[in-house]
């Protein structure tokens, strides 16, 4: 059964929209490693890995319950969007990374994986979904093959080394919050929760997230150039 058309949720964005500014200083703070003006291990450090670990798992919960709780009529416009900026991304990073060029990160990982949410995930029982998550996240710690390293291959995500890659969100384990999301929009308390007004009231800070949270591609695409063009602009100003 597909979920009714209804209204925005103040509150959901206004999630999502806190999300969006965590990884906007989770990236600055990557854009500064990267120009060496502050000492951090994106790569291997708990600090960092664990952040993004948990900005990822959060993007992808908030996209499983709303799939789970809004039919929105225009969800292929939408889809065709993500799409093309996942192409974007491809072309970009093979410009400016062409030895770690981005085939499958994020973005792809949403083209993937909302189609299958919609018309596929969506149709199946919580349990059965709990089950399927927990297979998502498990599967990779047990099944890997060298057949699975192929940039054609890995975005299953059963690959037996991290591919060198600026981005990689492979369906395994990552379709686990996804999916978690779509069996938490089920219950009662998660709708009456979501659909209660933004805490603080109209001038609070987490009330302006709600409107950042309601362009997450819009952001998302934006917001790296616009945090490199302030770098450079601060290199030209000390040079």
């Amino acid at each position: 059964m597909s979920a009714p058309h209804s209204p925005r949720l103040d509150r959901l964005d206004a999630l999502r929209g806190l999300w969006m500014l965590w990884m906007a200083g989770f990236h600055f703070a990557f854009d500064l490693a990267h120009y060496r003006l502050i000492e951090a291990n994106f790569y291997t450090d708990p600090l960092w890995t664990t952040q993004r670990t948990a900005i990822l798992s959060g993007f992808l919960f908030w996209a499983g319950l709303t799939q789970g709780l809004v039919s929105s009529p225009r969800f292929w416009r939408r889809w065709a969007q993500i799409a093309g900026a996942a192409l974007l991304v491809t072309a970009g990073s093979a410009l400016m990374f062409p030895r770690s060029w981005i085939s499958f990160g994020v973005l792809h990982a949403f083209a993937l994986l909302l189609p299958l949410a919609r018309f596929g995930l969506a149709r199946l029982s919580s349990t059965l979904l709990l089950v399927l998550a927990g297979l998502c996240v498990a599967l990779p710690m047990v099944v890997q093959h060298p057949w699975f390293d192929s940039r054609w291959t890995y975005w299953l995500g059963l690959v037996t080394h991290k591919p060198v890659t600026e981005d990689f969100v492979p369906l395994l384990p990552w379709a686990a919050p996804l999916i978690l999301g779509l069996v938490a929009a089920r219950f009662e308390r998660t709708r009456r929760f979501l659909a209660g007004p933004v805490p603080f009231g109209h001038r609070s800070g987490l009330f302006q997230c709600r409107a950042l949270g309601r362009w997450p591609l819009s952001f998302y695409l934006l917001h790296q150039p616009l945090l490199l063009g302030l770098l450079h602009l601060y290199f030209a100003a000390a040079a």
